[in-house]
């Protein structure tokens, strides 16, 4: 049996990551056969390639440079990781996708959403995601969270300004639009514990239901 591809959105300081690993535990207290994994990484080669892509010290990166490497680490991490867990018929629960580079590169970066898509398509080899959530809240809301937490790893993407944090969630906006059957909009703008018990209903539902 095949298992369940669900994916985690949002911008910067959404709270998806943290809401993610608390979910996996609801989920598998469930008894549910639950894997939680990340992009860009997951696995060592997805890892080395997110350090370079997200080092602070790479300013000098080209957009589409960006938009390549986070492609080839995608597809490194759906052949090692993601595609076996699916055959095994696991829940996985991923941290980014496809989404994400149609965002904030095809987007932000205004390389153009349907150009990035060309080239992940070919990483992915249509493998969309069963069921995205989407953590909803304003940027400059998320920003400030993040500005708060001292223990959350900064990356390039906090360098960014807050323009281009606006075009990123206009983006989504836009994706929520385009696939509303695939993307449940969460609204992040809450206490952890509502955001929580938001998501993980959401994915209940979807997994009894379709």
């Amino acid at each position: 049996m095949r298992g369940y591809f669900i994916t985690f959105e949002g911008g910067e300081g959404s709270g998806k990551s943290s809401i993610l690993k608390s979910a996996e535990q609801k989920l598998a207290d469930l008894g549910l056969d639950v894997l939680s994994t990340r992009e860009p990484g997951g696995i060592e080669i997805a890892e080395k390639i997110r350090e370079i892509i997200l080092n602070p010290e790479h300013t000098a990166m080209d957009a589409r440079t960006e938009a390549l490497l986070y492609a080839a680490a995608r597809r490194q991490h759906l052949t090692e990781k993601v595609l076996p867990a699916l055959k095994e018929g696991k829940i996985i629960l991923c941290d980014r996708f496809v989404d994400s580079s149609l965002a904030y590169q095809g987007f932000a970066r205004k390389l153009g959403i349907e150009e990035v898509f060309t080239i992940n398509k070919f990483a992915i080899q249509d493998l969309m995601p069963d069921k995205t959530l989407f953590f909803d809240i304003e940027p400059k809301k998320g920003l400030e969270r993040i500005a708060a937490n001292k223990d959350r790893e900064r990356n390039r993407l906090d360098l960014e300004t807050i323009q281009f944090h606006e075009d990123v969630y206009e983006a989504y906006q836009m994706l929520v639009s385009k696939f509303p059957d695939r993307i449940q909009v969460i609204n992040a703008d809450q206490s952890f514990e509502q955001v929580e018990s938001e998501a993980v209903n959401a994915i209940a539902h979807f997994l009894k239901n379709g």
